[in-house]
């Protein structure tokens, strides 16, 4: 390490730009040491966080890619400096007898790396158009009497009768738990009852709620939208489908910040590639010979699936095989 005067020539840039020869100026402002080697090390994201700068004399510092720091202008030093490396006396103003005039030092070239690329932003997901929201039949009637004809269409299915009980006092939209009840009873009139038609009825009441940044409301949504649009694509209704497909995406479109967008997708596409398949609790079920608990975990496991479903597949689960497995899970809850 070298003591510089404070004074000495200097230029500022973005750590994330140092290069190995690159004279830096150390965290007390004062000294400066030669760089040896430079690093990038990333995120867990995968994008450039810290620069690890080796010392020429020992030592690393680490330094976030975008601080600004300065490095010594070899070249202004040089020039600076020349009169005391034997340059003609200015005073004297002509050379001194016997003296050769010395040369400038020669600097070598500094070649600034670029900074790794930034990944791209996601592009937003669009949501559907008028047009096609209009594939979405409007609800004949009140919430509530959508709900008591569903009811009223299964007098003997006692999990049907339980959630319109609770609905019969008037469905507010704005209360997570009666969005989780008229979510439950779609659920209920297709899973259990292959009420297809009922169960689209009860779920479009969902279905056309915006997304009011509200993560427990909108669960609800969610998987109403997921069991919408298996229903849809089974019944031949693929462009009514791919309304609820979009809908479901809704929330990748409120974030307008690109960083946040990129760091969002990845964690998306991370609990897509990783879901909560509930095979522990499952086994456990089975070894116990619990199957009211079997079939609780069973369709929170048909739930996820149905989301993924929604979503295209993933990396790691192809639409072929959520087929698969959605059709054999409804199979182990109706039996």
């Amino acid at each position: 390490m070298t003591e510089t005067p404070a004074a000495r020539h200097h230029r500022e840039q973005q750590a994330g730009t140092l290069t190995t020869g690159d004279h830096i100026f150390l965290p007390d402002g004062e000294r400066t040491a030669e760089i040896h080697q430079v690093e990038l090390e990333s995120d867990d994201f995968g994008a450039p966080a810290v620069v690890l700068a080796s010392l020429a004399g020992g030592g690393t510092l680490r330094i976030a890619v975008g601080t600004t720091v300065r490095v010594t202008d070899e070249e202004a030093d040089a020039v600076t400096q020349l009169p005391l490396a034997g340059r003609p006396s200015e005073a004297a103003g002509q050379e001194q007898p016997g003296e050769t005039p010395a040369a400038a030092p020669a600097v070598p070239a500094v070649v600034v790396p670029p900074l790794p690329p930034v990944p791209p932003v996601p592009p937003a997901a669009s949501g559907p158009s008028e047009e096609e929201l209009a594939l979405i039949p409007a609800a004949k009637g009140t919430p509530e009497s959508v709900v008591e004809a569903a009811a009223e269409a299964h007098p003997d299915a006692m999990g049907v009768l339980l959630l319109a009980d609770r609905l019969a006092k008037g469905v507010n939209f704005k209360s997570g738990s009666c969005l989780k009840d008229l979510s439950d009873l779609a659920h209920e009139l297709f899973i259990t009852l292959k009420d297809a038609d009922g169960s689209l009825a009860v779920a479009d009441l969902l279905n056309v709620l915006p997304y009011d940044g509200n993560p427990g409301r909108w669960a609800s949504v969610e998987a109403s939208l997921a069991l919408s649009s298996y229903i849809c694509r089974q019944d031949g209704q693929k462009e009514r489908a791919e309304v609820y497909e979009r809908l479901i995406r809704t929330p990748e479109n409120q974030e307008t910040d690109p960083f946040k967008a990129r760091m969002a997708a990845k964690v998306r596409q991370r609990s897509l590639n990783e879901p909560n398949l509930y095979d522990k609790e499952i086994f456990r079920s089975i070894d116990n010979s619990n199957h009211d608990a079997e079939r609780e975990w069973r369709l929170l496991r048909l739930e996820s699936l149905l989301f993924l479903r929604a979503h295209g597949g993933s990396e790691t689960i192809g639409l072929g095989e959520l087929e698969r497995r959605i059709s054999n899970e409804l199979e182990a809850v109706r039996s």
